[in-house]
């Protein structure tokens, strides 16, 4: 497998992320939290402003490849592209910035809140939606995901767990719910009832439970993730022109619009916002609970 570094402009200034193309399947593939972040000790797996800005440059990258790609196929078969997103750290993500939370709740800084939360959502909704007339998203989750992590995996289209995974929305330890696309995403998959017991319960669930929920799409033993994905790709090429069109069947029976993304985060900064002093020294206790972590694990990169 011929898998490239992508060595433009773009990814030299890259601090958080690394990202490969497999040309042999055009497959795009993204891995937060580089193994160059944990050079600094202050660096946690979160969605810090610059991991939020370093996902919207890839998936920018991301489309203008997977168009070309597109434009340039021969024949009558569509060209059908995917864009991995994955992980360099021993976990998938641990969620929302909770030390920045801390700062602007203080401050009460609710343009600041807003700005942070707009970023989320339009890496949500670009995800979910933009990519697909060219693209399958897929999830690879090796390690937790938490919150606006949990998020991420459920705004793709396919998610492959590890078995001894753990995913939940512990938001609501603090006082708040997961506020950037959980309720749409969640209803989609599992319905409302069960989608806001999830989002209310504080519970971190198993890859193997939220597999049986059909939550989780593939599940596979520690270590098959990434030969589990590029099963799924090979699959997916097999079918590309049925694969594409129920993305826009999906798309055009349940959709979800930027707008319905935008009100419920508005809430959720409105919610943010009236946290007192006893909910925001839990998100402190997190932010420390967080700086300790293992090592990160050695690069898999697409193999």
């Amino acid at each position: 497998m011929n898998v490239e570094l992508l060595h433009g402009n773009t990814a030299t200034d890259l601090a958080t992320i690394r990202i490969t193309h497999d040309p042999s399947n055009d497959t795009h593939w993204c891995h937060m939290h580089a193994r160059q972040a944990f050079r600094d000790a202050s660096y946690r797996p979160c969605f810090s402003p610059r991991l939020l800005r370093e996902l919207r440059l890839f998936a920018r990258e991301a489309i203008d490849g997977c168009e070309a790609a597109s434009a340039a196929a021969e024949g009558p078969a569509p060209a059908l592209s995917h864009i991995v997103l994955g992980s360099d750290a021993h976990v998938f993500n641990l969620g929302g910035d909770l030390d920045l939370f801390t700062r602007l709740i203080r401050d009460r800084d609710r343009d600041g809140l807003m700005r942070y939360a707009t970023e989320c959502v339009d890496s949500i909704h670009l995800l979910h939606t933009r990519l697909h007339p060219n693209a399958h998203t897929i999830a690879l989750v090796e390690g937790d995901a938490l919150g606006g992590g949990f998020e991420l995996a459920l705004a793709c289209q396919t998610i492959v767990a590890e078995r001894g995974v753990e995913m939940g929305f512990p938001e609501v330890l603090f006082g708040l719910f997961p506020g950037m696309g959980a309720y749409s995403l969640l209803s989609q998959r599992i319905g409302p009832r069960r989608a806001e017991a999830m989002m209310l319960d504080g519970v971190m669930y198993s890859s193997e439970r939220l597999h049986e929920m059909g939550i989780v799409d593939v599940l596979v033993e520690r270590g098959e993730g990434v030969r589990a994905v590029n099963e799924v790709i090979r699959q997916n090429r097999r079918i590309a022109a049925a694969r594409l069109a129920l993305h826009r069947v999906r798309d055009a029976v349940h959709p979800i619009s930027h707008e319905e993304l935008m009100e419920t985060t508005r809430i959720w900064v409105d919610t943010a916002l009236q946290l007192g002093p006893r909910q925001l020294r839990m998100m402190e206790r997190l932010v420390r609970a967080q700086l300790q972590r293992p090592e990160p694990a050695a690069a898999t990169g697409s193999r």
